[in-house]
């Protein structure tokens, strides 16, 4: 046996709210509401069998499909903390330090009286739950390619208003990627910016490395949600290293929407190798299956990676976090610590 990688000191960068809920929840929701589940949908959560859909269109509105039936539970404020409790509880448990989940608060404003009730329903949910499970929780707002970009503009200007280190930290662009147009989003990332806030869209999953560079040139991104198609072109993977962008890589949900056929076929090596920056995350466990932990472990088994290097992948995680200097060195430190101890193996 290696080093326990329950215990490995991660930062988790790339994680929904709808998506981070517990199987067991979205089923005790559901029959509580009278709500039917998508039949697939059951058999991903309570059968535990992850979704395989195919890289298509027709395979992501199946994925949508299924997201939005497990959204629509989430329909008041007390799930909605029930949710960012939960969510917290499982990070801390499989050893992560930092949490940054991800929220759209458009759908859950009709709930609770409108889209800043949402908001600052999650970020007073997220301090209390990191404060009683001992991590560190950041929320990024994210909006979606699905609405207007005008819309986008309005998340912006609302998360900056409730920019800060207890606060929001950063900026999102999510749902499929092949839907509107990049460029127009431009000006809503930009009121992120100068309110200091990360800008972390969706790009490289669905389309390839020409998208990333579109995204790197329009929305200036400090982390890419995904980006594991730069593996695709060598000069992208370049200009992504040499810009500093991290990549949060979701092995687990590149394969569960078909963009590769195993786990093995991710190209985390060939990333890695060309000096990417990479934050293993889970993307929406609900409906892909494993959560942080086994990303990492799957690192191990699947791709090789020593505990050398799965502690690299976990500093990188740390480094690309919103934490704070401070927190961070301390972070590093606990890395280190963790590294420091013998390989039972």
């Amino acid at each position: 046996m290696a080093r326990d990688l329950r215990t490995l000191p991660k930062a988790h960068l790339h994680l929904h709210f709808t998506g981070s809920m517990i199987p067991a929840t979205l089923v005790e929701l559901a029959r509580e509401q009278g709500r039917r589940l998508p039949e697939s949908l059951v058999d991903a959560v309570v059968d535990g069998d992850p979704v395989r859909l195919p890289a298509n269109e027709r395979g992501w509105f199946r994925f949508q499909r299924m997201y939005d039936a497990a959204r629509a539970v989430v329909s008041s404020e007390a799930v909605m903390r029930r949710l960012v409790d939960e969510a917290v509880a499982a990070d801390a448990a499989e050893g992560s330090v930092r949490l940054e989940i991800q929220v759209d608060p458009t759908s859950y404003a009709p709930f609770v009286g409108g889209l800043t009730p949402a908001l600052e329903i999650v970020l007073d949910a997220a301090r209390s739950s990191a404060h009683r499970h001992g991590i560190e929780v950041g929320v990024i707002v994210a909006a979606s390619r699905m609405r207007h970009p005008l819309d986008a503009r309005v998340l912006a200007r609302l998360a900056a208003l409730h920019a800060g280190p207890d606060g929001v930290i950063g900026f999102g662009l999510s749902n499929d990627e092949r839907r509107g147009s990049t460029a127009e989003f431009g000006p809503a990332f930009a009121i992120a910016r100068r309110a200091g806030l990360a800008s972390v869209p969706h790009a490289g999953e669905l389309l390839g490395a020409d998208h990333v560079t579109e995204v790197l040139e329009t929305l200036r991104p400090d982390r890419l949600g995904h980006g594991v198609r730069v593996a695709e072109d060598g000069q992208v993977i370049q200009r992504v290293v040499e810009a500093g962008v991290t990549l949060e890589v979701c092995p687990t949900s590149n394969v569960s929407l078909g963009v590769y056929p195993t786990v093995a076929d991710v190209p985390l090596r060939r990333l890695v190798d060309a000096g990417a920056q990479i934050a293993l995350s889970a993307d929406d466990p609900l409906i892909f299956g494993p959560r942080l932990l086994d990303q990492y472990q799957l690192a191990r088994d699947v791709h090789g990676f020593t505990d050398p290097e799965l502690a690299a992948l976990a500093r990188s995680s740390i480094d690309a976090s919103r934490a704070s200097e401070t927190s961070k060195t301390q972070m590093r430190s606990a890395v280190e610590k963790w590294l420091a101890q013998p390989d039972i193996g």
